[in-house]
């Protein structure tokens, strides 16, 4: 459903650290970065529709916003487990450890605050 997201982060050293740790353990590639600019992911185009791509940016501190997060797609169990621990590792906190969710019986997700709160999650929807 989605092609891409930006994202804003007032430390960009710490955001830098922390999701080039959990797209790593997800196997996603960081495609560029600026001094303003993070990308990870692939941008969509004619050939490859399919694609996803998240853009973070240095800005203010991002107000607090109970119910947003971002959600990115696991392949295994065994990469949402990596996720949480690099998150962890990488300055993130904790917002729920890996394990089975109530949202469908195999469900199996984790969830992370990034250096500045933002809620991440990844999750693997494959029965074992």
């Amino acid at each position: 459903m989605l092609d891409h997201v930006s994202i804003t982060v007032s430390d960009f050293g710490a955001a830098e650290r922390f999701y080039d740790a959990i797209m790593a353990a997800l196997g996603v590639v960081k495609v560029g970065r600026s001094d303003r600019w993070l990308g990870y992911g692939e941008r969509a185009d004619a050939q490859y529709p399919d694609r996803v791509y998240i853009a973070i940016y240095r800005g203010p501190e991002p107000d607090e916003a109970v119910s947003r997060h971002w959600c990115f797609k696991a392949k295994s169990r065994e990469e949402v487990d990596a996720f949480w621990r690099a998150g962890i590792a990488a300055g993130g906190t904790d917002d729920g450890p890996p394990g089975l969710r109530h949202y469908h019986s195999a469900y199996y997700g984790a969830f992370l605050r990034d250096p500045d709160g933002n809620k991440v999650e990844a999750v693997c929807h494959r029965a074992m």
